[in-house]
């Protein structure tokens, strides 16, 4: 599947929240506010770690002294959201205002939330004496399952409003500025992005070419949601413009899965994407397939063309300056790496009480893993003689977008107990 399990469309779910019996328009609980400090007294910067299994950015955090709780850590969500209701019934979290879920084409979803308020949230150095959070009543979103390692929610951009925040993939860790003492880094290899907030949520002009484009001609000026919390590098609404068209060469696909179940779509690719004085070759690109989503937004906020996802960021040392609307770029080692998709067809769950089980999901019609005859429901026993509780997620995941042409032997458990062995030649679909 797409790296991405929670794509920023799928998320959108939570741009829908409807109070229950009250009108549209309301905003949301708690987004915007520049509500973290600083612990230590006269200090301007604090280090976190962060860990990014399966492309996703994850922090921990304590709230109300409890944890730590590890969170997605999400530019593209304005409100955060608790999505383990025990979680929140054990630390004793107020239940406030109730709101439900509009699906696709404004029906009943069946999913409930409640607004819990006065949440401190504790993080490495800083602190947010009173957050307000969402608290789902079901967690559909799994991410545990996905990374590999327990996620109780997603924490939205409330850090971004309260500090400069430069994302170092290479340490693995942010460094949050004081911006009012913030001193922005020099040098030839920065390249500087206007960042332009709506909603509590920023946009970033990125120059996008097509495959097919005349020779010379300019890339399309596209206003794309800057979003940490998406695996995927770019993700495209056609509808958006009249000159978004989905490539000649384009795979059907499960997208990720959000809030009102799987969202599907195609990958393709486009020639090549332009952030200031960089261009990103041959980028892999999701082609969502609803364009009720982009209807719906377009009626609160400035329309957009789509999102640039952490694909594309973890190729860069990133600082995302809210306070000062600009977006700053120094490139890594990362950045000439080729952008890959799953060349095996294989979805994996991760299951048990360290997430070392994996579990096949879905198969991709079509696929090598299909052409192996692997069925849903089975589980991944070894890869190449080695077991897999020996692997994380991440691991797999790797393994499995590595490289056209590799062999791979597995071995499958049915459900009803027999093994047997499998062998997946690898295949770059797109």
């Amino acid at each position: 599947m797409q790296t991405s399990w929670v794509l920023e469309w799928a998320r959108l779910g939570l741009l829908l929240l409807a109070l229950l019996g009250s009108g549209p328009g309301r905003a949301q609980p708690g987004a915007g506010t520049a509500c973290f400090a600083f612990t230590r007294p006269g200090a301007h910067e604090a280090h976190m770690p962060f860990s990014a299994p399966r492309n996703l950015l994850i922090v921990s955090a304590r709230l109300n002294g409890h944890g730590p709780y590890n969170f997605l850590l999400d530019t593209g969500v304005a409100t955060s959201l608790l999505t383990d209701p025990q979680l929140a019934d054990s630390l004793h979290l107020p239940h406030g205002e109730q709101y439900r879920l509009l699906g696709v084409g404004g029906t009943d979803s069946g999913l409930h939330a409640y607004e819990a308020t006065n949440v401190r949230v504790t993080l490495p150095g800083v602190e947010a004496p009173s957050t307000s959070w969402l608290v789902l009543n079901s967690d559909v979103l799994d991410l545990s399952g996905y990374v590999g390692m327990p996620v109780h929610g997603i924490m939205g951009s409330d850090l971004f409003h309260s500090f400069v925040v430069t994302i170092r993939p290479t340490r693995q860790d942010l460094l949050l500025s004081d911006p009012a003492h913030y001193k922005a880094p020099t040098g030839r290899r920065w390249a500087s992005l206007p960042l332009v907030l709506d909603h509590s949520k920023a946009y970033v002009q990125a120059g996008v070419r097509q495959l097919g484009a005349a020779p010379g001609s300019e890339p399309l000026p596209l206003r794309l949601l800057l979003d940490t919390g998406a695996g995927h590098a770019l993700s495209l609404e056609t509808t958006a413009d009249h000159r978004l068209r989905l490539p000649a060469a384009h795979l059907r696909t499960d997208l990720g899965r959000g809030l009102t179940g799987i969202v599907s779509g195609s990958l393709g690719r486009v020639a090549a994407v332009q952030l200031g004085r960089y261009y990103l070759p041959q980028v892999l690109t999701s082609f969502p397939d609803s364009t009720q989503v982009h209807e719906r937004l377009s009626g609160t906020e400035r329309a957009r063309h789509g999102s640039l996802g952490y694909e594309v960021l973890k190729r860069f040392t990133t600082v995302i300056d809210y306070p000062h609307g600009r977006l700053l770029l120094r490139p890594t080692a990362e950045l000439r790496e080729p952008f890959e998709h799953d060349m095996c067809g294989l979805d994996l769950l991760a299951t048990g009480p360290d997430y070392r089980r994996y579990l096949v999901l879905r198969v991709v019609p079509g696929s090598p893993a299909a052409a192996a005859g692997i069925a849903e429901g089975e589980e991944l026993v070894s890869v190449n003689f080695m077991p897999t509780h020996l692997f994380s997620a991440t691991d797999l995941s790797r393994m499995l977008h590595s490289q056209d042409g590799r062999l791979l032997f597995l071995v499958l458990r049915r459900p009803d107990g027999g093994l047997y062995p499998a062998s997946i030649r690898l295949k770059r679909q797109i």
